[in-house]
């Protein structure tokens, strides 16, 4: 029930956006019609300080100047901001008393203020708030590379992405595929790219976007390969990255896990209780050219899962990181009387690892009971 109330609700926020997009550009379709608008609203806001001074002051006029910085082109934004010193010039002839240094002051800081973010946004191509949408909206579409696709009856995935500081970017992410018309194959990378937070989301959602591009589109074991070679070719001076990809036949439950340097994977094995660790050899992405990536095999049985994290979740300065590893997996072992349900949300929230560092958890678990299929999201913060 609260699977389907959250997709519920991730539906009704995609339809608010796209609303609230289509309203502004049918309403909005040039710089033209918003100009008209604020330079009415300018001179309202010169004439009302004779009304009555004290319910309507002169600095009223910060609020088209606000307004018009964050929807305006620079050129129309320098006509509104000339436009706005005109009426304080004619209110200063006017009534003098009325318009004070200090009055004045504060609408010209505000007008600095709002042209400087304006120049900035100007130079990356971008225009006020729809600008940040274009890029909420990018974001959104990139991890959509991060939905796990409807698996069979038996198969179930839990997948969480925590960023540090609970911003709304982070350097790790999640990639998945099932193949063309729904293949027997389930493919799922999990990366973790240097930095944290903000600093590593920009590189994060751009290397979302190739690897998303990158995994289904060649054999399993070309993907790591692949994702090193375009990471080489950025020449980024911090742009190493660590992976675990996966790659799991839905019919047999075999599977092979390579790694580039990441933590290990972890195999709960139901026919003797136990979690049992499985190390790839690689090295990290984006450092050494014709990299050799050597996988581990395995396969999931009916009550079986398995277990990728990235090392957000197990490690603490000063500790080894198999203490991490330990605890992790204890807190796992309580999962295994549940199901796995929500798996991956218990364990980032009980985790005791270094908490200014991004989370990711990806949980694949094969039931012993088949139940309808489902689409399991990556969660943001």
């Amino acid at each position: 029930m609260a699977e389907t109330r959250e997709s519920r609700s991730r539906r009704f926020a995609r339809r608010v956006r796209k609303f609230v997009l289509t309203t502004r550009h049918t309403l909005l379709p040039s710089d033209r019609f918003v100009l008209i608008v604020l330079l009415a609203g300018v001179t309202v806001c010169g004439l009302l300080p004779a009304v009555d001074a004290t319910w309507f002051p002169v600095t009223m006029l910060v609020v088209p100047v606000i307004v018009g910085g964050l929807i305006l082109r620079m050129p129309s934004l320098l006509l509104l901001y000339a436009s706005t010193a005109g009426v304080l010039i004619a209110q200063q002839q006017v009534d003098g008393d009325r318009v004070g240094p200090g009055a004045a002051l504060v609408v010209a800081v505000v007008a600095l203020l709002v042209v400087f973010g304006a120049r900035k946004r100007t130079r990356l191509g971008l225009q006020g708030t729809r600008g940040e949408t274009m890029l909420f909206d990018l974001s959104d579409r990139l991890r959509a590379h991060g939905r796990v696709p409807v698996l069979p009856p038996q198969w179930h995935t839990d997948v969480l992405v925590r960023a540090a500081g609970g911003q709304a970017f982070s350097g790790d992410f999640v990639v998945a595929t099932r193949g063309r018309r729904g293949g027997r194959t389930l493919e799922i990378a999990l990366v973790d790219v240097s930095g944290k937070g903000l600093d590593a989301g920009t590189r994060a959602l751009l290397l979302s976007g190739a690897f998303g591009g990158l995994i289904g589109s060649l054999p399993p074991r070309g993907f790591l390969p692949a994702a090193n070679d375009y990471l080489l070719r950025q020449g980024w001076d911090e742009g190493f990255a660590t992976a675990v990809h996966v790659a799991v036949d839905l019919e047999t439950g075999e599977y092979e896990l390579l790694s580039a340097g990441h933590p290990p994977g972890a195999h709960w094995v139901a026919s003797s209780g136990t979690w049992e660790l499985r190390e790839a050899e690689g090295p990290l992405l984006g450092v050494l050219s014709d990299s050799a990536f050597e996988g581990v095999r395995g396969e999931l049985g009916p009550g079986d899962a398995l277990l990728l994290f990235t090392d957000g979740m197990v490690e603490v300065p000063g500790q080894d990181i198999a203490l991490g590893i330990d605890r992790l997996l204890g807190e796992a072992e309580k999962l295994v009387g549940e199901d796995f349900e929500h798996g991956a949300h218990r364990i980032v929230d009980s985790a005791t690892g270094n908490a200014g560092d991004d989370r990711a958890v990806v949980l694949i678990w094969r039931r012993q009971n088949p139940v309808p299929p489902r689409e399991a999201e990556p969660e943001g913060p």
